[in-house]
This record gives structure tokens, C-alpha cells and sequence, in this order.
């Protein structure tokens, strides 16, 4: 599979200002990203081959990795370990509720259980 030419900008010139946001070159592999916990324990993987550079960026930042100015910009210290916020989406994985369903969207106020 060719990379298209989108997501080989992506990779040459926006991941050097990602902070944590590292590239593996996989020969003939699609262009994947991958998420890691702290643990480094797979969370998810998202395909980028069809996405523009401007989407990948946007989803990288709404994963939460910080972007710097210039690559070797300083970081920070309160993105030291971006993104280690919880992921909304990651977040079944870490904490089932009791019957095993995901709380709908928007119970953010109430936490009758906490």
C-alpha cells in the first residue's frame, strides 16, 4: 500500500512537534496510529492512509499531544506526559461500569456513585 503524500507530510513535518507522538517505520505496512497507555499496553489503533494531514493533526490534538512551536521548542512541564489524560473512548476499557455498558454522554454532572 502506498503512503499518500498527506499523510508522508504529516509524518516528516508535523510529528518532530508532537511531544511523545514517535514514528515506527514499518516497511509495506499501512500508516497507523497507535495508542499506548502508560503501561504501554495497546489502546487503539486508527488508520491514517485516507485522512488528510489536516485531519491527522486535528486528531492528534484531540487525543491530547501537545504541539510545539519548533521541534525543539521546550515542553510544558504540565505536558510532560501528554496525552496521558484519560480517553473518553478509552475509557470502558479502564473503568466497566457494573452491568458492563458505557454511561451515556452528557452524566458528567451527576456521579450519584462517587
Amino acid at each position: 500500500a502506498g503512503r499518500s503524500p498527506q499523510v508522508k507530510a504529516f509524518v516528516t513535518q508535523d510529528i518532530p512537534l508532537y511531544h511523545n507522538l514517535e514514528m515506527k517505520h514499518l516497511p509495506g505496512a499501512d500508516p497507523e496510529l497507535v495508542l499506548l497507555s502508560l503501561q504501554y499496553e495497546e489502546l487503539e489503533r486508527i488508520p491514517l492512509s485516507d485522512m488528510t494531514r489536516e485531519e491527522i493533526n486535528q486528531l492528534v490534538q484531540e487525543l491530547g499531544f501537545y504541539r510545539k512551536e519548533t521541534p525543539d521548542a521546550p515542553v510544558p512541564e504540565e505536558f510532560q506526559f501528554a496525552p496521558a489524560k484519560p480517553l473518553p473512548v478509552l475509557l470502558p476499557l479502564q473503568a466497566p461500569t457494573a452491568d458492563g455498558k458505557t454511561p451515556p454522554k452528557g452524566d458528567e454532572e451527576e456521579h450519584p456513585d462517587l
